[in-house]
């Protein structure tokens, strides 16, 4: 974050100085993080203290202080050095989880302010020559916020997000963790309902905007898939006239918001057909590793691109990547070689590792909706068959699947189609990992699409899960974990894979 003082972040987040005078407050400078964590404060930065499952971080002010803290951002006063702003009423609707735990208003009242901090930050960097590039999606906006990086850094200082943080705190955090020395800002943008977009829009105002997708994840929340897609407008509707909006022409809805954006568009495809395109990909392969290789068509010429990434849904986060890296004034060859050496950034999304037995295990833990889950399946079955297609025998597939959240009505109908999907991919073996209605359906989609004997096999929890596949895996077999984070299938995920799988058989 670029410096400021306390008696400056006061003012620019409406709040009122607590055990700090305003002489202690001007002169006192904050030079380190923002942090919600206290375990995780630097000298000189300042602490968010907000309400979580566990505790509260008003509780741990004090450490946050004691680490280096230079004040608290808080709701109340805490006893030592701190900006206090006054509780909001708390409406959890409007947020992605963050505000579950806000009883009394202070978590709103913190995040509010952190709003207002990260747009004065925002409005100062955009003066002085950044760009701000969101991008967002129901699904891929992780992987594709991580190809912006890669695709970017050749041509200056890049700021991203680690992991996920696409929400109401981990949106402006990542904000204040630019600087003067930052030329570009990529920001992960998730919704759970109307308004999400544009509201990080206002905090960190985009003059480039990607629209990968729009599918059924937060079905559930959304009610249709029509809400979703006005959602994922809002991007797109924020980009200013000076601007670019990128947009995955392959998908009807976002295709559509060229007409709800005054920036200039540029459409990309990864099946053109007979659509007007600007950038898109030919002659698509797969390596052993489902490792896509294309013809990348620009309005500056062809160039062939290997990815790093595994799945062919990665070439259409590619093209949106080389789209805005052209605009900013990337050469095709230095976008080549970027997506050449751009691979897995975040943690247990499509982290693919192959052990000392030769089984692959293809981590993808971290979330799961329809949309993706089906591209991970197909990923599986093309690692698992490459061996044949390359002169081997195929490999046994296997897929661990978790719950997939948030579908609403739909979560019996969608987690039957993934049992269904299965048996038609030949997949191997399906491990259901869970006991409610909508795992219960996943197991039985199968056994109804023609799953015969113990193809499928639903046990309760991760443990029971991993002792199955612990004692009839095989060497060179491929296995692919994935749900919704919060069914907890990521520790089983990197079990496997730091396993030698030698049982002395």
């Amino acid at each position: 974050m670029i410096e400021l003082s306390i008696a400056e972040i006061a003012d620019i987040t409406g709040g009122r100085l607590s055990d700090i005078t305003a002489e202690q407050a001007a002169a006192t400078k904050v030079t380190g993080t923002v942090e919600f964590d206290s375990r995780k404060v630097t000298p000189g930065g300042l602490f968010l203290a907000l309400p979580g499952a566990r505790s509260d971080g008003h509780d741990h002010a004090a450490d946050a202080v004691a680490a280096g803290a230079v004040a608290v951002l808080a709701a109340r006063p805490v006893g030592v050095p701190a900006i206090v702003v006054d509780p909001e009423p708390t409406d959890t609707s409007s947020g992605a989880g963050v505000l579950e735990h806000d009883t009394d208003g202070s978590g709103a009242a913190v995040l509010a302010a952190l709003g207002r901090l990260a747009r004065a930050v925002a409005d100062e960097l955009v003066a002085g020559g950044l760009r701000i590039v969101g991008v967002t999606g129901s699904s891929g906006k992780t992987s594709t916020k991580d190809l912006l990086a890669a695709v970017l850094a050749p041509l200056g200082s890049v700021v991203a997000p680690p992991g996920s943080f696409n929400n109401e705190l981990g949106h402006p955090w990542t904000v204040l963790r630019a600087d003067r020395d930052t030329d570009y800002l990529v920001l992960e943008m998730s919704a759970r309902h109307r308004g999400n977009i544009a509201a990080l829009a206002e905090i960190a105002p985009p003059s480039v905007g990607v629209v990968l997708n729009v599918g059924t994840a937060h079905l559930g929340e959304f009610g249709s898939r029509d809400a979703i897609a006005a959602t994922k407008a809002e991007l797109a509707e924020a980009v200013p006239s000076t601007g670019l909006v990128v947009l995955n022409a392959d998908d009807p809805a976002v295709a559509a918001m060229a007409e709800r954006t005054a920036a200039r568009v540029v459409r990309v495809a990864q099946d053109p057909g007979e659509r007007q395109v600007d950038v898109w990909a030919e002659r698509v392969s797969l390596d052993e590793l489902a490792r896509p290789r294309f013809t990348l068509r620009t309005p500056d010429g062809a160039v062939e691109v290997a990815l790093t990434v595994h799945g062919e849904h990665q070439v259409s986060n590619a093209l949106a990547a080389a789209a805005v890296a052209l605009h900013c004034g990337a050469t095709l060859e230095q976008v080549v070689a970027a997506l050449a050496g751009a691979g897995p950034a975040s943690p247990r999304r499509m982290q693919v590792s192959t052990r000392s037995d030769g089984v692959t295990v293809i981590n993808d833990a971290y979330n799961a909706n329809p949309d993706s889950m089906r591209a991970a399946l197909k990923s599986l079955v093309w690692m698992a068959k490459a061996g044949g297609r390359a002169g081997g025998p195929p490999r046994r597939s296997w897929a661990v699947l978790g719950e997939m959240a948030e579908l609403g009505d739909d979560a019996i109908t969608e987690h039957d189609n993934i049992g269904r999907l299965a048996v038609r991919l030949d997949v191997s073996r399906l491990i259901v990992v869970g006991t409610g209605r909508a795992m219960s359906a996943m197991h039985h989609g199968a056994v109804m699409e023609g799953s015969w004997g113990a193809e499928s096999t639903m046990v309760s929890d991760a443990d029971a899960a991993l002792r199955l596949l612990r004692s009839e895996l095989q060497a060179g077999d491929v296995v692919l974990v994935k749900a919704s984070n919060a069914a907890g299938l990521g520790a089983l995920a990197d079990a496997l894979a730091a396993e030698s799988g030698d049982t002395g058989r």
